[in-house]
């Protein structure tokens, strides 16, 4: 089944009246979001985007643009919009999230609501400064984000099985126009840490300007991973925007 290569389920029984989709960053894949089910409430499916060229598929050729990327997942996983669907991405998972929804909503069936995290949005994109694509380059930026990665690039072996796919990721951001993109129909959440050195709050606002419904952003502590220590925090405030939502759409229904 499609959905299923597309997607890892983390939560999804008869029970999960919401689906949370959920959209990792550059280089990483499904098993970013491994522990979001144990921080929502049960009722939520928890559903992580498996990304072509790593984890469980390994052997899947990454597309050429990040278009293509969202192509198909959107294709993928369009039986999930008979669901009450949320989609969460953070960094370059928030550019695809988006991508995604506007797929969904030309299809004529929108996200309940689209929540993004640590990018700038997708028509502010045309001015970023880009990459010059050296590994050493990215594998410096990688680390800036997270001191951690450090002893990961540090590991010969490590380095040469992750570079293929975190490299391919970084060009694809690098090749993504941005521009113009239709306004959405549902409800926009932006989350940021506040000290992100990629994006700043004020940029995460503008975020309000890609959808003709509400917008509210929230800003944590920390940098451009700060969704890892502020894991409990950003999954109550997760929680309490899923409840509003199927309480606004079961009222609308």
């Amino acid at each position: 089944m499609e959905e299923q290569r597309i997607c890892r389920y983390y939560r999804n029984d008869d029970a999960c009246e919401t689906k949370l989709v959920c959209f990792a960053p550059a280089g990483a894949g499904a098993s970013t979001f491994r522990t979001w089910a144990r921080g929502l409430p049960s009722d939520v499916g928890v559903l992580a985007v498996r990304y072509p060229g790593r984890e469980d598929r390994l052997g899947d050729p990454i597309p050429p643009r990040l278009e293509a990327l969202a192509d198909e997942i959107a294709d993928g996983l369009g039986g999930l919009t008979a669901h009450r669907l949320v989609l969460f991405g953070h960094s370059m998972g928030a550019t695809v999230a988006h991508e995604v929804a506007l797929r969904f909503q030309e299809r004529g069936r929108p996200p309940a609501a689209l929540c993004v995290s640590g990018r700038q949005p997708t028509h502010a994109l045309a001015d970023r400064k880009l990459l010059s694509n050296t590994e050493e380059e990215i594998i410096a930026q990688i680390v800036s984000f997270d001191p951690s990665r450090a002893a990961v690039f540090a590991d010969t072996a490590l380095r040469e099985f992750l570079l293929p796919a975190i490299c391919a990721d970084y060009r694809l951001v690098d090749d993504f126009a941005g521009g113009d993109r239709p306004p959405l129909d549902c409800p926009i959440y932006g989350y940021t840490g506040d000290a992100d050195t990629e994006v700043t709050p004020e940029q995460m606002r503008r975020w309000a300007e890609l959808t003709r419904g509400s917008f509210r952003l929230r800003v944590l502590p920390g940098g451009h991973f700060y969704l890892r220590a502020e894991e409990a925090a950003l999954l109550a405030d997760l929680s309490n925007v899923l409840a509003d939502i199927k309480s606004r759409t079961r009222t609308a229904s």
